[in-house]
C-alpha cells in the first residue's frame, strides 16, 4: 500500500512539472515595436527612405521591430533586399488637411504604432497661403491625436527636406520658416513619457542634386533621410531620448559685436543654396553675453549687388548695399547662451557671392 502511494504521488509530481513546463510562455518573446512612417509622396511613392532605414535597422540588430500603417508599397523600391512595406504615406495629402479632416485616428486605430515617423508639410507649402502657425497647430494636433490612441507614444518629426524655387518659388522661404520653428514648437510639447524628437531632414540636403524635380527625392536623396532618421530611431528603440546636436553650417563668417548693455553678440552668416541668379542665406544671432537679451538687431553690407527679395523670421530693410534686420516678436528674446536665427531669398550676379560680415547688437 506504501508502495502504491509512493508511485502514485511520484507520477502527480512528474505531471505537474510537465503541465509547467508546456504552459508557460516563452521570456524572449518580446512584441516588435511598432513604427508608423507618415507622410505624403515623399513617404509613399517610392519613399524608398523607408526600405533604406529598414535595411539599417536590421543590419544593426534591431530585428524586432514592424513598419505599420494601411498602405504598401508592394515592393516598388527594389533595392536588393527585403523590407517591410507598410506605411502611411498619401500622395498629395496636407497636414493641414489631414488634420482638418481628422483622417489620422482611424489611421492610429487601425496601425496602433508605438512610434511615428512624421515627415509633414511639403504640401502645406504650394502657393505661399497657409501661415508657419496655421501648421504648427495642425501639427499640435496631430499630435494630440497620437497621444489619445497611445499616451506613451514617441514621435519622431522632421524638419522636413526643401524644395527648389523652380518648382515653387515661395516654397525655400516657406519651408526654411516652418523648419526653423520646429524645435520650439516640439520644445513646447514634448513630455517625458511621449518625447517629440525633432530630426533635421533640411540640412545637407540639396534641392537640385537630390530630388527629380526640386520636391521628391532620388536615391541619394532617399538614402540622406534614411542617414537622418536612422541615428535618433535607434536612441528611442534603445530607450534614450535624442537631445538636439547643433545644425551644420556652411562657409560661416562670424563676427562679435559689443551689446548696449556690454556684453557680446555673435552673428553668423551663411549661403546655404545658390542657382541660377538667385542664393537662399540664413543668419544666426548668439547671445554671448552673461544676461539675457530682450531684443536683437543685425546689420552686414553686401559687396557684390546682391539684393534681397524675401524675409522671414525678422524685420529687415536694405538701403544700397547694407541690410538691417530686427528680432520679431517670438524670437527676441534670448537667454545668455542661446542663439535664433533668420533667412532670405536674395538674387546675385552668376559670378561672385561674397559673405559679408554681420554685427550685431542686443538690447
Amino acid at each position: 500500500m506504501l508502495r502504491k502511494s509512493s508511485l502514485y504521488a511520484l507520477v502527480v509530481a512528474l505531471l505537474v512539472a510537465a503541465s509547467l513546463l508546456v504552459v508557460r510562455p516563452a521570456l524572449s518573446a518580446a512584441a516588435p515595436v511598432r513604427i508608423m512612417p507618415l507622410g505624403d509622396s515623399i513617404t509613399a511613392g517610392p519613399g524608398c527612405w523607408r526600405a533604406m532605414l529598414w535595411h539599417q535597422l536590421q543590419t544593426a540588430g534591431y530585428t524586432n521591430v514592424d513598419f505599420v500603417g494601411s498602405q504598401s508599397d508592394g515592393g516598388g523600391c527594389n533595392p536588393g533586399y527585403s523590407y517591410d512595406f507598410d506605411h502611411e504615406g498619401h500622395g498629395g495629402y496636407a497636414a493641414t488637411g489631414i488634420a482638418d479632416n481628422n483622417q489620422l485616428p482611424p489611421w492610429l486605430d487601425a496601425a496602433k504604432p508605438d512610434v511615428v515617423l512624421m515627415h509633414l508639410g511639403t504640401n502645406d507649402m504650394w502657393g505661399h497661403y497657409i501661415s508657419t502657425a496655421t501648421k504648427l497647430a495642425a501639427f499640435t494636433k496631430l499630435v494630440g491625436q497620437m497621444r489619445a490612441g497611445n499616451p506613451s507614444m514617441k514621435i519622431l518629426v522632421a524638419q522636413i527636406i526643401p524644395m527648389s524655387a523652380a518648382a515653387c518659388s515661395t516654397c525655400p522661404a516657406d519651408v526654411a520658416e516652418l523648419d526653423n520653428a520646429i524645435p520650439g514648437w516640439a520644445a513646447g510639447l514634448t513630455t517625458a513619457q511621449s518625447p517629440i524628437v525633432v530630426v533635421d531632414q533640411w540640412t545637407g540636403f540639396d534641392a537640385v542634386a537630390d530630388t527629380v524635380d526640386g520636391v521628391h527625392p532620388n536615391n541619394t536623396g532617399f538614402q540622406k533621410m534614411a542617414d537622418r532618421w536612422y541615428q535618433p530611431l535607434a536612441q528611442v528603440l534603445g530607450g534614450v531620448t535624442p537631445t538636439p546636436s547643433p545644425t551644420a553650417t556652411s562657409s560661416p563668417t562670424p563676427s562679435t559685436s559689443p551689446t548696449a548693455g556690454g556684453g557680446a553678440c555673435t552673428a553668423t552668416y551663411k549661403v546655404v543654396s545658390q542657382w541660377g541668379g538667385s542664393f537662399q542665406g540664413e543668419v544666426t544671432v548668439k547671445n554671448a553675453s552673461a544676461a539675457a537679451s530682450s531684443a536683437w538687431t543685425a546689420t552686414f553690407t553686401f559687396a557684390n549687388g546682391q539684393q534681397v527679395t524675401q524675409w522671414w523670421n525678422a524685420t529687415a530693410t536694405q538701403s544700397g548695399t547694407t541690410v538691417t534686420a530686427r528680432n520679431v516678436t517670438y524670437n527676441g528674446g534670448l537667454a545668455a547662451g542661446a542663439s535664433t536665427s533668420f533667412g532670405f531669398l536674395a538674387s546675385w550676379n552668376n559670378v561672385t557671392n561674397a559673405a559679408p560680415a554681420v554685427a550685431c547688437t542686443l538690447m
